[in-house]
């Protein structure tokens, strides 16, 4: 697929999401990169999984302060080779961006990897 097709599933992700979550998305980047750089792979926990399709980058909505401000932009990245690799069509690509933006977006409201799963995401 191509990285403008790529994109536009991402954008589109981004634009079905529920209001309520697009109004937490201020001063959130989502960017696309092929693969997590060296940087970000050191900061992963990649026991449970080999590839990473997604990352969020910042302080969770829950645990900001009123102090908090004047900070970069909190970010996430969604890691077009690697979701590539796993699908087997572009209907796959086409779930598979749209649950990893959901589920980064999950981590930038404070949603833990365990909370996901104790309530059925996974």
């Amino acid at each position: 697929m191509d990285q403008k097709q790529f994109e536009t599933l991402v954008m589109r992700a981004m634009e079905n999401l529920p209001e309520v979550f697009k109004e937490s998305l201020e001063n959130v980047d989502v960017v696309i990169e092929d693969e997590p750089t060296l940087e970000q792979s050191k900061s992963i926990d990649t026991s449970h999984r080999k590839l990473v399709l997604g990352l969020y980058q910042g302080v969770p909505l829950v645990k900001r302060s009123h102090y908090y401000g004047m900070v970069m932009p909190d970010k996430i990245s969604i890691f077009k080779k690697n979701i590539e690799k796993i699908c087997k069509t572009d209907e796959d690509v086409v779930r598979i961006v749209t649950h990893t933006v959901q589920h980064e977006l999950a981590h930038h409201l404070g949603i833990s990897d365990k909370r996901l799963k104790d309530l059925g995401i996974y």
